[in-house]
């Protein structure tokens, strides 16, 4: 038995329209202080008042949400009482979002406690709206939270069913903004979630298509969402790739990537997207070694290479690395300004972390700990796995 969970999805251009339609009294926006400087969060309250909602607005999150500024904002939400709350921004916001809606209704559990099994019983006080502000993380769509735990450095995945937004407003409009860099980067985490959710061992019918249509979305326009952030179509386009690979991946998994990218984004503060990017190609050819068929299947899907097998496998990986040298993403850790030294003297911790990732159960190729630990190696030096 399998579940599929999604919100309610209003998207394209003059979708930030549905907020007029709001009913209730209070709407608590949480969201970082960048987005009050550029003037996005004035552009989402011009509709709440239309609405006539009173607003307060939470702006203190960080890239890499932490538990103490989730615990931060659940203190404002019961100080305030809100109806709804609005995650509003990238991937950080939307998940505090999540979290500071879990504990205002549940005051009693601490954010390490949410997960997939236990009954949160939400919407007894609030609920969630989610607002993405760029194009890759899906955490709009999904019910997936990572939070870091600064003490030990170390991302926490947690989240619940329950947790899902009731409403996702995905307006490429607030796009428009984001600068190349941050236009490769989530670009390259909405094609992981596309590629890891057909790939992993828990994809499933449903998902499948979701995940092949993102794939092709970004290899076709990512390039031009880089290269012109005034291109509408590339924007428009690239939203909702990164929507359907949330919604494709939230309702299967993510895999090898994003457990080696979480915990080089805890530890060297390489961003989300950039990380699981790196990771992505090094992890196809491991895998390809002894599980190519999902993804030649995918290779060929998305007019990479029809060739089957290992070799198939290794074509999307060739793809991949493709893409991010037309994009002027890192191809390795190395690349991305990590030095050799620190990567080194991290490396043992990384490995653990990784291991411990609730993504790497779904890997289609379990790794060893030497094979993880020589992964880890061959991505920082940008070199083919060839184990």
């Amino acid at each position: 038995m399998w579940y599929f969970v999604s919100p309610q999805i209003v998207f394209g251009e003059g979708a930030l329209d549905a907020l007029d339609e709001l009913e209730g009294r209070r709407a608590l926006i949480v969201t970082d202080a960048t987005l009050v400087q550029l003037g996005i969060v004035e552009k989402v309250l011009v509709h709440l008042k239309n609405a006539g909602l009173e607003v307060r607005v939470f702006d203190e999150v960080e890239p890499d949400p932490s538990v103490a500024t989730v615990l931060r904002g659940a203190e404002v939400a019961r100080a305030f009482e809100p109806d709804w709350i609005i995650g509003l921004g990238g991937g950080s916001p939307m998940d505090a979002a999540k979290a500071i809606w879990i504990l205002y209704e549940r005051p009693d559990l601490h954010p390490a406690e949410i997960n997939p099994f236990v009954r949160l019983g939400l919407r007894q006080k609030a609920r969630l709206i989610t607002i993405p502000t760029t194009s890759g993380t899906g955490a709009e769509i999904t019910w997936a939270i990572v939070l870091t735990d600064t003490e030990e450095q170390r991302k926490m995945g947690l989240g619940n069913r329950e947790n899902v937004a009731d409403m996702a407003i995905v307006d490429p409009a607030l796009t428009v903004g984001m600068p190349p860099r941050l236009t490769a980067d989530t670009g390259m985490d909405a094609l992981t979630h596309a590629v890891e959710g057909y790939t992993c061992t828990w994809h499933n019918d449903i998902s499948d298509g979701l995940c092949i249509q993102a794939a092709r979305l970004v290899f076709q326009y990512l390039p031009r969402a880089v290269a012109d952030g005034s291109d509408m179509e590339a924007r428009e386009r690239m939203h909702n790739a990164a929507a359907i690979a949330g919604l494709g991946f939230g309702n299967a998994m993510a895999s090898m990537a994003h457990a080696m990218g979480h915990t080089l984004g805890a530890t060297f503060h390489i961003p989300h997207g950039r990380a699981v990017g790196i990771y992505l190609p090094y992890t196809i050819e491991f895998c390809a070694r002894e599980a190519p068929e999902r993804f030649a299947e995918l290779a060929a899907l998305t007019g990479c290479s029809q060739a089957g097998g290992e070799e198939g496998a290794r074509a999307l990986a060739r793809r991949i690395r493709d893409l991010a040298r037309q994009i002027g993403s890192p191809l390795s850790v190395a690349g991305a300004g990590v030095a050799r030294e620190a990567h080194e003297a991290q490396l043992d911790k990384m490995v653990d972390d990784a291991f411990n990732d609730t993504q790497m159960v779904t890997a289609v190729r379990a790794p060893s700990y030497d094979e993880l630990r020589h992964l880890f190696q061959y991505a920082y030096e940008g070199r083919e796995v060839d184990f």
